[in-house]
């Protein structure tokens, strides 16, 4: 019998091509803003940057502890993850435009700047712009190189239902993780962390790292229940589904709010001066708004919402609420790295908008141009039938 064709293709193709569209004119109206502030897009360009790239990771690691942990919950999401992972090598040339901003964010790729401080040239030997340019290469080829192996075993798995390429995965992915952890730990620091060079944190890659997770299952619990009501994910998916994914966005969901409170609280208790200002200038002026809004909005919120079992069994609801901390997940990184700049007062520009929609425009455009390049049930892979039955409990 004839399988029925993907309905979801011609959705998903508009959905392309006008992402494209906007991504596009939201990049053209970027190049408008930087010819009158460059010091502005380059800012805003940044944070759009690290928010889509930390999806695409977010991917890349979720799909690595599927592999390790198996089970029927992952596999319903496999392809969307595969898809996010798959945009890396996009993200590596969306890169470019930052190195040619460097002496604009940072302080210590400014010779005046490091010349004039005492603590920048004790830390030259780490923060400097060649050794920067090397680093945040060989962070791209892990990256890159972890996804190109797990993309060729699942390309080989779909031509064979034997077990051994899946364990081939499974394998990797152990080390893969470790190699994922470590380049981002240290990537955040070089991008972020190092906008202020005075302070550090010892577990703010730690911290980077559950909310990619965080940002990116909820982006993808979103396009799951987009495409739930098409074939063949409408015959597969059920609301034990969405169950299993709403527990696990709530596990990400309460890491985060451990990790923040117990940096808060080392810090409040250490009262050092060189750790002390990073707060400040995020909880004085419209900044502690912002950092209400986070903590309403990006914790107790969602888990009081995530401890009822009826809205995670409910496809629409749990997409709404995984909605929402996409978007909370972009001002929570805002709220991160925009007082380095402005440590005042709370300021959002227009390229800061525009930045982050043309960015997602064309960052979506290629998700969705890789979702559609294979079969949205990864129906060679074990647990499958798993799937099937766990869903339906």
């Amino acid at each position: 019998m004839a399988q029925p064709e993907d309905s979801a293709q011609p959705a998903l193709h508009r959905f392309q091509r006008w992402s494209l569209m906007v991504g596009i004119m939201g990049l053209a109206l970027c190049a408008v803003g930087a010819f009158f502030n460059l010091d502005q897009f380059f800012r805003a360009y940044l944070v759009a940057y690290f928010f889509w790239l930390g999806i695409a990771l977010g991917c890349l690691a979720i799909m690595m502890v599927h592999y390790l942990t198996g089970g029927a919950w992952g596999i319903v999401i496999h392809r969307f993850l595969e898809a996010g992972a798959r945009t890396l090598p996009l993200l590596a040339l969306l890169f470019v435009p930052l190195v040619f901003g460097l002496q604009h964010l940072y302080v210590w790729a400014r010779p005046e700047a490091v010349a004039a401080d005492a603590l920048l040239q004790h830390k030259t030997a780490y923060l400097n712009v060649p050794f920067f340019l090397i680093r945040a290469a060989v962070y791209f080829v892990i990256w890159v190189g972890v996804w190109y192996l797990l993309q060729h075993w699942s390309l080989a798995q779909e031509r064979t239902v034997d077990g051994r390429v899946w364990r081939r995965s499974r394998l990797f992915s152990g080390p893969g993780l470790v190699l994922y952890g470590l380049a981002i730990t240290f990537a955040s620091i070089d991008w972020v962390m190092s906008l202020e060079p005075h302070w550090y944190s010892t577990i703010y890659g730690f911290m980077v790292m559950v909310g990619q997770g965080l940002a990116a299952l909820a982006f993808v619990i979103v396009a799951t229940a987009l495409l739930a009501d098409h074939w063949p994910l409408s015959d597969v998916i059920q609301p034990g589904h969405f169950h299993d994914l709403g527990n696990l966005l709530l596990m990400f969901v309460l890491l985060w709010a451990y990790l923040a409170y117990s940096q808060y609280v080392i810090i409040w208790a250490g009262n050092l001066l060189e750790e002390i200002p990073w707060y400040l200038r995020r909880t004085q002026g419209g900044w502690a708004w912002l950092a209400w809004a986070v903590i309403l909005f990006y914790f107790v919120v969602p888990f009081l919402l995530l401890l009822s079992r009826d809205l995670k069994r409910n496809a629409r609801a749990l997409s709404a609420l995984a909605a929402a901390l996409t978007v909370m997940s972009f001002v929570d990184l805002f709220w991160r790295i925009e007082p380095a700049f402005q440590p005042v007062h709370l300021y959002v520009h227009w390229i800061d908008v525009v930045a982050a929609i043309g960015l997602g425009g064309i960052w979506l455009a290629a998700f969705v141009w890789f979702l559609r390049r294979r079969p949205l049930l990864p129906l060679h892979e074990p647990y499958v039938q798993e799937a099937l039955a766990h869903g339906r409990e």
